[in-house]
C-alpha cells in the first residue's frame, strides 16, 4: 500500500512540475504583457518563409518557467535544480514542437494535437525519471493527465481572459 501511495505522490509531483513550468509564460505573459517579450529566435525565418519558432516563445516566458518550477520544485520537497532541469527540458521540448509546427507550415498559436504536449511532457519525465522516482507506467500516466489537464482547463482559462487561446 505505501508503494502505491508513494508512487501516486511522485506522480502528482511531477504533474504540478509540468503545469507549473508549462503555465508561467503564460501568466507572465497577462502579467507583463508584451513588455520585455523578446523572441527566442530573434524573429530569424528559414528558407520556407516561417519563423524558426516564433513570436510567441520568448525570454522572458523561458526565464518564468525557470524560476517558478524551481520555486515548485522547493515547496514539493525537492532539490531546486530539479526544477530548473525540468523546466529546461520542458521548455526545450516545447521549443521543438514550435519548430516542427512551423516546418509543417502552422500558424503561431495553431493547435496540433499531441505535438502540443508530448514534447514538453516527455522529455522531462523521461530523462529526469530517476531524480522524479518514475517508471514508464508512471510516466504515461502523468503525459496522459497533462494532455486532459490541456483539453480541459485551457478552454477555462481562455473564458477567463488568461490564455488568448482555447487550446
Amino acid at each position: 500500500m505505501y508503494l502505491l501511495l508513494n508512487s501516486w505522490d511522485c506522480i502528482i509531483q511531477s504533474l504540478v512540475l509540468l503545469i507549473a513550468a508549462n503555465s508561467a509564460p503564460i501568466l507572465t505573459r497577462k502579467i507583463f504583457g508584451n513588455h520585455l517579450n523578446k523572441p527566442i529566435d530573434n524573429g530569424y525565418k528559414l528558407g520556407d518563409g516561417y519563423s524558426l519558432l516564433g513570436n510567441s516563445k520568448t525570454w522572458l516566458g523561458f526565464y518564468a518557467a525557470l524560476f517558478f518550477s524551481t520555486i515548485v520544485a522547493l515547496y514539493l520537497g525537492l532539490k531546486p535544480i530539479t526544477g530548473t532541469l525540468f523546466a529546461i527540458l520542458s521548455m526545450t521540448g516545447d521549443l521543438l514542437s514550435s519548430f516542427i509546427k512551423r516546418r509543417m507550415g502552422k500558424a503561431e498559436s495553431s493547435l496540433v494535437r499531441g505535438l502540443d504536449t508530448i514534447p514538453e511532457s516527455l522529455l522531462p519525465l523521461w530523462l529526469l525519471n530517476d531524480l522524479l522516482s518514475l517508471n514508464a507506467v508512471e510516466i504515461t500516466i502523468i503525459m496522459g493527465l497533462f494532455f486532459l489537464c490541456e483539453e480541459f482547463i485551457s478552454p477555462l482559462l481562455y473564458k477567463l481572459n488568461i490564455k488568448n487561446n482555447p487550446y
